[in-house]
């Protein structure tokens, strides 16, 4: 039987997922031929805060078991709707809601989804088709190169992987002042080993001035930290990246300041006075004091991270300006900025940001960490507009990475699915091609721990810290984490590889996730293979802005070990398959597996006389024709 409704084939939304403004999407039901309306159906579609609008429908198909009720619906405001079908039958109103991801039913059930973006959101074409690599600064590569003028209170390790410093003092406070010296020197140093990678950008935590290692205390947002370099050596690796084909985007911490900083200067390590210090500061009013100096607002009040008011007009001044800390950095190369804790940074304030990036060069690239699906994310009790046109380009796709995690891990593939097509359903186009898709960050345990190790959400610092993978554990963890991989390099969005991940470097949680880099005990198989996910990818074009629909899908899964999906383009389709097990996976008769397709051919992995295998923890690749 056929469903009454399904956002995911084209034959019920003429528009698959979110539409650009004033664009016109056709919405068909289809109601068996025993239901008799009384009146048209009708779709009903709002906004929040604004009145249902409700648009008639009219037959436009009779098919053998019903008739098929359509409505035409032109996109006029930027904003998330909600939306569902109603119709009255002997009498009796009924209602068409979502029952599943996809599906709409005669039950009860939820409103759907659609987004609508500004007429002229566009996302930056640098990044598309490309491969991120992310790096923790001090802990990728040491130059060895001499540093002047370091900061009092810092300790400075030669032991380069050693476990980082975690315990508390006897005040039960972590100082985070332990360095092992990366810097802007040493990751230029190893610019072809990242182009060698596939590498076409790099993501670099923070690299302004500050008092702890992972330096999101800004103490001066307009100058390098001198462990790392300087303003110029940082504005030399931009320059030097460019020319193996490398971008540099940089973290910007906007929501607070480091207490020991030279706007707040709790420490008075800096000459001029800073808000703690006197109500006369100029940057006095950037902060909310409860009862002036010692009590503050604090992020998640930790009382070293003083909140500032981001709508402060010297502020926004300051940050988003002209002369501002945004142009001052794009001006010495950077493509553009991921934002922390984009959710704590109000409307207003990422609205002026975007502004002053965009006039600066409209190619620069803005990425906001949003751990949920962005697009109707509520923070604080407002829903917010990052994905609408004029807040954000892109977020770290945290829905993504669970998937993907949960999958492998032997995972329910019709949960997989579901996830990864609402968020492509949810988010505009110009944002799902550059999605950072990422399986480790510097927030989260790394992937290989994650898939091979222990629960570690229960355990301690203690715990952690000198915890290793054992063998087996490593060779198990190292299988799952290929075919993790190779999901994160072939859905839709930018891969994301944080450092070291490739060489198989462990870690649980926070700070042991950030261990230096293993130069000179890399896992080589781990890393050619990272390498040859970037080349097949490079190879495809449809990498850059292909639609993906599961051809082997929530109601024809052949074999749950493996996973199949499209990369379609105009004129050709690439089906990739990955198998998330130990076995080697057959599928035979392809023509009838994959109905909807012809003319399929062998692009990379096992293919032959119709038929795709798939080896253990691998992936198969085959191009076809979409028959529609």
């Amino acid at each position: 039987m056929k469903p009454i409704y399904d956002t995911w084939n084209l034959g019920y939304k003429s528009i698959f997922g979110a539409l650009r403004q004033n664009e016109t999407c056709r919405f068909s039901i289809r109601l068996d031929k025993d239901i008799t309306p009384d009146f048209p159906p009708v779709l009903v579609l709002f906004r929040t805060g604004f009145k249902e609008r409700f648009i008639p429908m009219h037959v436009s198909a009779q098919e053998e078991d019903c008739f098929v009720y359509s409505c035409d619906y032109t996109a006029r405001y930027s904003d998330v709707h909600y939306y569902y079908f109603s119709y009255t039958s002997g009498g009796i109103r009924h209602y068409i809601k979502k029952v599943n991801c996809h599906e709409g039913g005669l039950e009860e059930g939820e409103l759907f989804q659609l987004t609508v973006y500004s007429s002229s959101y566009e996302t930056p074409d640098f990044l598309k088709g490309g491969v991120m690599y992310q790096i923790f600064p001090d802990r990728f590569c040491k130059s060895g190169k001499p540093k002047e003028n370091i900061p009092d209170g810092r300790v400075l390790r030669e032991d380069w992987g050693g476990t980082p410093y975690y315990k508390p003092d006897y005040k039960g406070h972590v100082w985070n002042n332990d360095y092992f010296g990366g810097d802007f020197a040493g990751i230029q140093s190893k610019l072809q080993y990242l182009e060698d990678l596939g590498v076409t950008c790099i993501y670099l935590n923070p690299i302004f001035e500050s008092h702890e290692n992972h330096r999101y205390n800004t103490a001066n947002y307009m100058k390098a930290d001198p462990l790392l370099g300087t303003n110029d050596e940082f504005e030399e690796l931009c320059k030097e990246a460019e020319k193996h084909g490398i971008s540099v985007i940089l973290d910007g911490v906007f929501s607070h300041t480091g207490a020991d900083s030279v706007y707040f200067n709790k420490n008075g390590r800096y000459p001029e006075p800073g808000a703690y210090q006197s109500k006369d500061s100029k940057y006095y009013d950037w902060y909310s004091f409860i009862n002036y100096p010692n009590e503050y607002e604090a992020w998640w009040g930790i009382d070293t991270l003083p909140n500032v008011n981001e709508n402060n007009e010297e502020y926004t001044e300051f940050i988003c300006g002209d002369d501002g800390v945004l142009h001052y950095w794009l001006s010495k190369g950077a493509a553009g900025y991921r934002l922390d804790v984009a959710d704590e940074l109000p409307d207003l304030f990422l609205n002026n940001l975007r502004k002053s990036v965009k006039s600066y060069d409209k190619e620069k690239i803005i990425i906001g960490e949003v751990w949920e699906d962005a697009s109707n994310k509520e923070s604080y009790g407002i829903k917010r507009r990052y994905l609408l046109g004029d807040q954000l380009d892109s977020v770290m796709n945290y829905p993504f990475r669970e998937a993907i995690i949960n999958f492998v891990k032997g995972g329910n593939p019709r949960d997989f699915i579901y996830s990864v097509m609402t968020i492509l359903e949810h988010y505009p186009k110009p944002t799902i091609d550059v999605l950072m898709n990422f399986v480790s960050t510097h927030d989260i345990e790394r992937a290989i721990n994650r898939l091979g190790g222990d629960y570690c959400d229960d355990k301690s610092k203690d715990w952690m810290a000198e915890r290793w993978l054992s063998q087996d554990q490593y060779n198990h963890g190292k299988n799952l984490l290929k075919a993790a991989m190779a999901l994160q390099f072939f859905l839709p969005g930018v891969p994301s590889i944080y450092y070291g991940d490739e060489a198989g470097l462990q870690g649980y949680k926070d700070p042991f996730n950030r261990r230096c880099y293993p130069w000179g005990h890399e896992d080589k198989e781990l890393i050619e293979y990272v390498s040859e996910l970037s080349r097949v990818r490079k190879s495809i074009p449809n990498m850059k802005n292909g639609r993906t629909y599961f051809v082997l899908n929530d109601r024809q899964l052949i074999d749950e070990r493996v996973i199949a999906f499209t990369r379609q383009g105009e004129k050709i389709d690439y089906i990739i398959f990955i198998n998330r097990s130990g076995d080697t996976v057959r599928l035979d008769n392809l023509d009838s597996i994959l109905d909807r397709f012809a003319d399929f051919a062998h692009f990379y992995g096992d293919y032959e006389d119709n038929s795709v295998t798939v080896q253990p923890y691998g992936y198969t690749i085959i191009s076809a024709k979409f028959l529609g």
